[in-house]
Formats: C-alpha cells, structure tokens, sequence
C-alpha cells in the first residue's frame, strides 16, 4: 500500500509540475507473491500541459475576475438606489453621462476577461484563451492609438473635451453621480466651468437669464469656491449670487480658471507619473498576452503529441 501511494505520488508531482517525462526512476515495493524485493521502472508516455503556466495566467486573471464582479456589483447598486433598474429610460434621458454606466462598462469588460482567462486556463479550452489573448491586444491598440491621435490632435480633443464638459454642466442636477464627479474634479483642480464660471450659464438653475427663478440664479456650485480655512464645516451655500458682483471680485471667493485649462496645466507637470501609469499597464497587458500565448502553444503541442 505504501509503495503504490509513492508511485502515484511521484507520478503526479512530476507530470504537473515538471511537465516533462520522468527520467526512469526505480520505485520499489514488497510483492504479494514473495518476500523479495522488486524493482518496477516507469516512463510517462502522456505529456501534459506545464502546471507552472496555466496557474500562473489562472492566478493573473481571478484578479479581474474579483474587480469585474465589484465594479458590476457597485454599479447595480447605484442604478437600485436611484431608481435606473426599475425604469431603464431614464439613463437615455440625461443630457450627460451618467458615471454609472463607466463603471459598468468596466465591470463587464474585466469580468468577461476574467472568466475567459481563468476557464480557459483551468480547462485548456483555447478558443476561450484565443478570446482573451486577442480582447487584451485589441485594448492595447486602442489605448496606443488614442494616446498619439491625442498628441497630434490636440485642438480637435479640447474641442470635444469642452463639448463633452459643457453637455454634463447642463444635467449637474439631474444625476446624483455627475454632480458629484463633477463637484469633485472642480474641487481637486481647483476650477470652475470648462473654461470659466460662464459656462455655468449652461445650467438651468444657475443661468442668469431673468426668466430664471432659481435661489442659485447667477451663481455656481460649492465646489468652485475657494475653500476658507476657517470653516470646518462646507458651506454649500458660498456659490450664491457670485457672478452679480463685478468679475474682478470673482477671484475673492471662487476659483476662476477652468477646468480644461487647469487639467492643460496638470498634465506637463505630471506627465512622468502618467507615463509611468501608462507602462505600467501595458506591462501588464504585455505579460497576459505572453502568459496566454505560451499557454496556447503548450496546450496544441501537447494535443499534436509534440510536447517539448
């Protein structure tokens, strides 16, 4: 019995994890017919896929797997909260973007990648493997491509970026999770409007228009005040009425430049960190597309019987 146990073992071990065929190997063990000891030699004559690859690119993708399942999860509950999954029309109604459906977008994409490299990994299946291998070098083309298209086109990316900005200024109250991305990104740039408090003109409640009845007629949100160290408390009130008072007091209490313009002034004083970010991203999609491809030819030289 011990014997047997030994040579399953040791038939195991190096069929999963050497991938190779065992040098003959003595295994010895009593036989049932007689005292004497015996020697049994064994050779494998089925090669199998390297252990070492196909977990390795299981363990790379459980990863995205888990985040995609987080990001749908968080998404999912942010349309319940607000009503979107029982009336689905009301994303089509916005004249913005809701940031939900980025995080869903993301989840679905993360979770379909991690469940074609974690099963084709696990099942050797290769057209699941196909899928991810080739899913991962379409996004890494893309990102390459919009990368330089935006370095070339810089004036046709600021023209979209304000189109983009200004349509979301208009739905700031229509959507809980535009507003606050958009309260968000005023407060850590510290801007205001896409290319001034004006543009907050755009927004039906801040407009200026004397047709206008809003408390918060001509004025902007919290988030474009200069913050007063003072205060412990935020005072969502400190828009009001800000852009009555002559423009050269503007600056006393809110911030004056615009967004695109403070993010024009962020990216060269940052650009090592985004093209670190950058890296080490592709580095990433880079070491997938090794681990998946590797992966794929082991599995069709073991299917061929070419196994090296």
């Amino acid at each position: 019995m011990i014997g047997s146990f030994l040579e399953s073992a040791y038939e195991q071990v190096w069929e999963r994890c050497f991938n190779a065929e065992p040098a003959i190997s003595p295994i010895t063990h009593f036989s049932a017919d007689s005292a004497s000891q015996k020697m049994h030699y064994y050779r494998y004559s089925n090669a199998k896929v390297s252990c070492w690859y196909k977990y390795l690119l299981f363990s790379y993708n459980i990863i995205f797997w888990l985040a995609g399942v987080v990001f749908l999860g968080v998404g999912l509950w942010a349309w319940s909260e607000k009503g979107v999954l029982s009336d689905l029309t009301k994303v089509t109604r916005m004249h913005g973007i809701d940031p939900v459906v980025l995080v869903l977008m993301v989840g679905v994409v993360m979770f379909t990648l991690g469940f074609a490299g974690c099963v084709g990994a696990l099942r050797e299946n290769i057209c699941l493997l196909n899928f991810f291998c080739g899913t991962i070098v379409l996004i890494f083309f893309l990102e390459l491509a919009v990368a330089v298209l935006a370095f070339l086109f810089q004036d046709w990316v600021r023209d979209r970026f304000r189109e983009f900005f200004e349509s979301n200024i208009k739905s700031y109250r229509d959507d809980i999770d535009l507003q606050n991305l958009i309260d968000s990104l005023q407060k850590a740039n510290q801007c205001c409007g896409a290319y001034g408090p004006e543009d907050w003109d755009l927004n039906v409640y801040f407009n200026c228009s004397g047709a206008s009845y809003s408390r918060e007629k001509c004025g902007v949100p919290f988030s474009c005040c200069v913050p007063d160290p003072a205060q412990k408390v935020v005072n969502t009130q400190c828009g009001y009425d800000v852009r009555i008072q002559l423009k050269s007091k503007w600056d006393e209490s809110i911030f004056t430049k615009g967004c695109i313009q403070a993010l024009e002034s962020w990216l060269p004083r940052n650009i090592y960190i985004v093209a670190g970010i950058f890296i080490a991203i592709s580095l990433l999609q880079i070491f997938g597309i090794f681990l998946a491809r590797t992966l794929i030819s082991d599995i069709e030289a073991v299917k061929a019987g070419h196994h090296f």
